[in-house]
């Protein structure tokens, strides 16, 4: 399919503030696969340098997300700014989804370097090319789970031409020695917060997190709080700590009745919208 844009053309009048939904077939060199494509938008902008782009990991899921009733209500109601989602619908994501050049330590995350590569020089060029602009307003990646993990990393490597990332219930427990290895330690052997504490690196990124206080039961360090909001926190903790992102830069919202789940994830993906393409 070439130019998924042209549906909107064809309904603008009578339309006019209608979100279209496409389908397309990416061919990745770098994953070695096709790979399917959930494409949704407004309605075109005269000016198209007003345009702006979220990528969404595990695009398969956009239903459960909402992704669709969300963004058409948001931008009827004139709260988000002229926008094109591109859910991407995950291949082997055990493999595809992690920390670019650190697989966990059971071999996991290995294609995570590839599945950047795809994201930044081919999905990104796609983007830009089929929507007809030349470069985007802003562009936002977001991720729910390990998904949310590969959004960080991503944002993360290329600030260039990434300016927020929004993590729900993100994998930040991703680890290169088991937890009940003797010489396991938070500090040194989660892979992201290792990658951040070790980094030079300045990028000016804003953040969205989430977290639900009934995603599990686990809690490595028995201070009461599970795992997913005590790594959640550590690495905002880090990230101001560095000084590479202003308190305001950050958001965090944590549900006390929150579960690890789309019914959970899709309660606050308005607000994460609004967010990330405010109408000033």
């Amino acid at each position: 399919m070439k130019g998924f844009f042209l549906l909107g053309f064809l309904f603008i009048i009578g339309a006019c503030k209608q979100v279209k939904q496409t389908e397309d077939n990416l061919y990745s060199k770098n994953l070695q696969r096709n790979v399917k494509l959930h494409i949704l938008h407004t309605p075109p902008p005269s000016d198209r340098s007003v345009y702006n782009l979220l990528i969404l990991n595990d695009g398969q899921d956009l239903d459960k997300l909402r992704v669709r009733e969300t963004m058409d209500s948001l931008y009827k109601k004139e709260k988000i700014l002229p926008l094109v989602i591109i859910g991407v619908e995950a291949g082997d994501r055990m493999q595809e989804y992690g920390v670019t050049d650190k697989p966990d330590y059971l071999g996991r995350g290995k294609k995570a370097s590839l599945y950047d590569a795809f994201i930044n020089n081919e999905l990104y060029p796609y983007a830009k090319k089929e929507s007809g602009v030349r470069k985007f307003q802003s562009v936002v990646i977001a991720g729910c789970s390990l998904g949310g993990l590969s959004a960080f990393d991503i944002a993360w490597n290329h600030p260039d031409k990434i300016s927020k990332v929004g993590v729900f219930s993100g994998s930040f427990w991703w680890r290169d020695k088991a937890s009940e290895d003797s010489s396991n330690s938070d500090e040194k052997n989660r892979i992201m917060y290792s990658k951040l504490k070790a980094s030079r690196k300045k990028p000016g990124l804003q953040y969205w997190f989430y977290a639900g206080a009934l995603e599990e039961k686990s809690d490595r360090d028995k201070d009461s709080i599970i795992d997913v909001i005590d790594d959640t926190k550590d690495i905002i903790n880090l990230l101001l700590k560095k000084n590479v992102v202003a308190t305001e830069g950050i958001v965090y919202k944590e549900s006390p009745t929150g579960i690890h789940d789309y019914s959970s994830w899709s309660e606050v993906f308005p607000e994460f919208l609004v967010w990330a393409f405010p109408v000033r």
